[in-house]
Formats: C-alpha cells, structure tokens, sequence
C-alpha cells in the first residue's frame, strides 16, 4: 500500500512541471495505489509524448516504485485551450 495522497502528487507535479492546469485522482478508493491524472505544462512544450512521460516518471522515481499505477495524459497548454475550445 501507498501512502502517498492526491495532495502529494498534485503539490510534487505543480513544483517541478510548473503546470497551468493539473488534476490527480486517486483510482484506488483512497489507499494512494492508483493515480490518473492530467498534467498540463508549457514544458512540454517541442517534447514528443514518451519524453513527456520519462519526465513525469524521472518526478515521481521515488513515489512509483510503491505506486501500483499511474496513468497520465501530458500535454502543452495550447493544446489543452484547443480542447477546451472543441468542448
């Protein structure tokens, strides 16, 4: 069992990211075993997705040899405006 939280993990991304829009959610029913989350970040920015991931997985190197899973979609700030235009 994980003892990380959603806090955690939020806080962790915010600093390192430096996101504009961030959601974590705990897929696990609160025991911090499972995570999904949303990073948006202009870091990202000119990075191709698996460099997106190796980043978010060099973040959390710690917290994922305890985390059972974590499933995350990495995108650039435009491209989540882009979204929420469709929307």
């Amino acid at each position: 069992m994980s003892s990380y939280t959603v806090q955690y993990i939020t806080d962790k991304l915010k600093q390192e990211l430096q996101t504009t829009h961030l959601e974590v959610e705990d897929m696990s029913d609160g025991c911090g075993a499972k995570f999904n989350a949303l990073i948006v970040s202009d870091k990202f920015e000119g990075i191709p997705l698996l460099g997106r991931h190796r980043m978010v997985n060099q973040i959390l190197a710690t917290e994922l040899q305890t985390i059972h899973a974590f499933t995350m979609k990495t995108i650039t700030s435009k491209q989540y405006q882009d979204l929420r235009d469709k929307s």
